[in-house]
């Protein structure tokens, strides 16, 4: 895995993901300069297959500041660059009721930016609780087992 640019975490709490794929993305040049900014959200993005291709929606990318007279849309569908079958499955299998595709990260990878979509499955707001309430025992968890071993060391 790449250095992360971008991370939805808003998405693992709100989504429970069934399935991840790693997939390209179609960018022009002061895209990928702002991103290396550090100019990139994706906290509402999702992807959408369009006949025969995906695309990433909402991936906010503010305007490079050092662009000549050409600049980018900030919030403009990208394209996302998978292989056919792969399009085809996340069709298939996004078309079920409650699934969607959610954008969760975005990296580096070898020089260039790789998304990191999931097919996602809406919480329940009771499931959404019960995550919070394991990650508080986990939390208090670890601080009791931290105290008993400095008092016991």
């Amino acid at each position: 895995m790449g250095e992360d640019i971008a991370v939805n975490r808003k998405a693992l709490h709100r989504y429970q993901i069934l399935d991840r794929y790693e997939a390209g993305i179609e960018l022009k040049g002061t895209e990928v300069k702002a991103i290396r900014d550090g100019l990139a959200n994706i906290t509402s993005a999702f992807a959408q297959v369009d006949g025969r291709q995906i695309f990433a929606w909402d991936i906010d990318i503010q305007p490079y500041a050092r662009a000549g007279y050409v600049q980018h849309e900030p919030k403009s569908a990208r394209r996302l660059l998978l292989h056919r079958q792969e399009i085809d499955r996340l069709a298939a299998q996004s078309q079920t009721k409650g699934s969607t595709l959610v954008v969760l990260r975005l990296y580096w990878k070898g020089g260039r930016v790789k998304v990191e979509i999931g097919l996602a499955k809406g919480k329940e707001h009771a499931d959404q609780r019960a995550d919070l309430k394991e990650k508080v025992v986990k939390r208090e968890m670890a601080r009791e087992k931290a105290s008993f071993n400095r008092r016991h060391a």
